[in-house]
């Protein structure tokens, strides 16, 4: 999405919660990197959708998006392992989206989790290798489960 099509999308839905009592600025990021995420996977899911129109997808002149086939799939990839990775994690679940959709740096993360910027680095190092496997598929056993090791 054109960035100040997401931003845009991200404040509509942020507007019914302003009175929701934001502890500090760090608490506000992480709840609009949750939403950020949602609205591109929810993007990703409606440009493949095919009832109404036939695979047709209405997209507004103003809100034109450049990702292709592959790249929504691998969005809705990532949402989906993140979705795993917070059964297991959800600490390195919240980083990796903090970092990954909302562009947190180490501090602001840290600072969102009430945790030092080391376990942040940690966790984020972790998280991208363990979202690389499982994006690859070596994640996942024959069931279609998640392995463990």
């Amino acid at each position: 999405m054109q960035p100040s099509s997401l931003v845009q999308e991200a404040f509509l839905r942020l507007l019914p919660g302003v009175d929701a009592g934001w502890r500090d600025r760090a608490h506000f990021f992480a709840v609009a990197s949750q939403i950020m995420r949602h609205v591109l996977v929810d993007y990703a899911r409606e440009k493949h959708r095919t009832k109404r129109g036939g695979g047709a997808v209405h997209i507004p002149v103003d809100a034109a998006v450049v990702l292709s086939s592959e790249q929504v799939e691998e969005l809705v990839a990532v949402d989906l392992a993140l979705q795993r990775l917070a059964k297991s994690d959800e600490r390195k679940s919240k980083v990796l989206e903090m970092r990954f959709f909302g562009g947190l740096s180490v501090e602001e993360t840290a600072e969102a989790l009430g945790v030092a910027p080391n376990t942040v680095i940690r966790d984020w190092n972790f998280a991208r290798a363990w979202l690389r496997r499982e994006l690859s598929g070596a994640g996942m056993s024959d069931s279609g489960t998640m392995a463990t090791d």
